[in-house]
């Protein structure tokens, strides 16, 4: 009789999972590619060591930026709440191992229960004597003291396969931490060297206001002596006026910067302490290029990609054993009897073991749904992290050409600058003694403040192109 069971069982569980699984369709599996070029191309920097693993604190050497750095990395709102969203996943892996290990509990409980004298309970119970000469209970008292367990045998990995998912999304979520910590050592950085710049724009502006006024004032001079019309003080006039004027967009923009950095560090609105004499003269780490498959190591938002890559295809995995039969066991043990004192009685013991096998077979568009859809966001899974890598690759070839440009960009600036602060001193000279005109004066005037301006800008843009150089390469982040 026992074997006659068993192997019943045996056939009925072969039944169901030839019936669960002959028509799972294998749908294609997209594979990523991760090859990357050998070199960035053309480019003078060494490719021997990695600028990605200097720390932020050696690479950007300026104490009052290292304490804006600093603060940040433990105020900034955004990356808390990135903190907690690793937080949240971490649980999430705790809740998916429980599924999978045995769950036990206990339980206790009492009642009444109160039957119909014409019912069949009813009957029965009235020709019950709990001892001779004693009525059956009415309503009937219900005690119970016991222990129950259950467990889902994780025969296809589903469970298992579930929480090595949840892991890849925990760390996902760890690189994605990173990769906000990088952006926000660059963009503090950026913020802190434009109020530099800026606050040399405002110094520019102001020796030039100096320099205008002062031929003004010789202009009304010569005026008063009839040498010069009144049209040549009144150009003059408005050009300082005109140039009085560019110091309000540059305060607005200054207010706005700090600001910008205050937000980033997580506090309200405080003066921000730089050294913007030493502008012109920062040189930051020297940048050392390594090969560009190091980027798939440093690069955060690579590694962020490649997590939710793996945990893509378990979830394809987990989707797929949905389509088996799942196996469970539960069990419980404990005592039962409608008086206290009987509780504990060998008498009152009862027990109970069930085995279940589940296997879905008709209707199971919602189980093929799920697959398809885990199918399609691996596939989508492999498209972005190939986009990334391309666009990192990208992204340090850009820069590299940035920083070249714009160091040459500078050098050639520079010497025209040079060459425009002479002339004003010799333009102011001749005017003086009468051998050139204001207007020669107040035009060479003008280019310099312009040419002198655009150096200022060019050399913002070789300390950002130096900065976003080092984010690019998955520097920022690593202690």
């Amino acid at each position: 009789m026992k074997n006659s069971i068993i192997a019943t069982i045996v056939w009925l569980s072969v039944i169901l999972i030839g019936f669960s699984g002959c028509t799972i369709l294998d749908l294609q599996i997209k594979n990523e590619n991760k090859s990357l070029p050998g070199t960035y191309g053309k480019t003078t920097l060494n490719v021997s060591t990695d600028t990605a693993l200097i720390n932020w604190t050696t690479y950007f050497d300026d104490p009052y930026l290292q304490v804006l750095i600093d603060s940040a990395l433990g105020n900034n709102q955004e990356l808390n709440i990135m903190i907690q969203e690793i937080a949240i996943s971490n649980n999430e892996i705790r809740a998916r191992k429980g599924e999978y290990l045995p769950f036990l509990g206990l339980t206790a409980g009492a009642g009444l229960d109160k039957v119909g004298r014409f019912t069949r309970n009813g009957a029965v119970e009235r020709q019950l004597d709990v001892k001779p000469g004693t009525p059956f209970p009415e309503p009937l008292p219900d005690f119970t003291l016991g222990a129950y367990a259950s467990w889902e045998m994780d025969v296809w990995q589903r469970l298992r396969n579930a929480k090595k998912s949840a892991i890849s999304r925990y760390l996902a979520s760890v690189e994605g931490r990173n990769f906000l910590i990088t952006n926000i050592v660059a963009e503090i950085a950026t913020s802190y060297y434009e109020l530099m710049a800026l606050d040399n724009l405002l110094e520019t502006i102001q020796h030039n206001i100096d320099l205008q006024s002062n031929v003004y004032q010789v202009l009304k001079q010569q005026k008063e002596a009839a040498k010069v019309t009144q049209l040549a003080v009144n150009r003059f006039e408005a050009q300082v006026l005109n140039t009085r004027n560019l110091r309000f967009d540059i305060q607005q923009k200054i207010v706005e910067t700090e600001n910008k950095i205050n937000f980033l560090v997580g506090r309200f609105p405080q003066p921000i302490q730089r050294p913007s004499a030493d502008f012109k003269s920062i040189d930051m780490a020297p940048l050392l290029l390594a090969l560009p498959s190091k980027l798939l190591e440093n690069r955060p938002d690579i590694r962020e990609a490649e997590f939710e890559l793996a945990a893509a295809k378990l979830d394809v995995k987990v989707a797929k054993a949905n389509f088996y039969p799942s196996f469970s066991i539960r069990a419980g043990t404990g005592f039962q009897s409608f008086n206290p004192t009987y509780l504990l009685n060998p008498e009152s013991l009862l027990y109970s073991l069930t085995g279940d096998l589940m296997a879905p077979l008709i209707n199971r568009n919602a189980i093929k749904a799920t697959y398809y859809n885990a199918n399609a966001q691996q596939i989508q899974s492999v498209y972005n992290y190939e986009r990334t890598i391309l666009n990192a690759y990208l992204d340090v070839v850009n820069q590299l050409a940035k920083v070249d440009n714009y160091n040459k960009s500078y050098e050639t600036k520079s010497q025209e600058v040079a060459i425009l602060i002479k002339s004003i001193d010799i333009s102011t000279s001749l005017f003086t003694s009468a051998r050139a005109d204001y207007m020669e004066v107040l035009l060479t005037q003008r280019e310099a403040l312009d040419s002198n301006m655009e150096l200022i800008e060019i050399k913002l843009k070789q300390m950002d192109a130096k900065i976003n150089l080092y984010r690019a390469l998955g520097g920022g982040w690593k202690n």
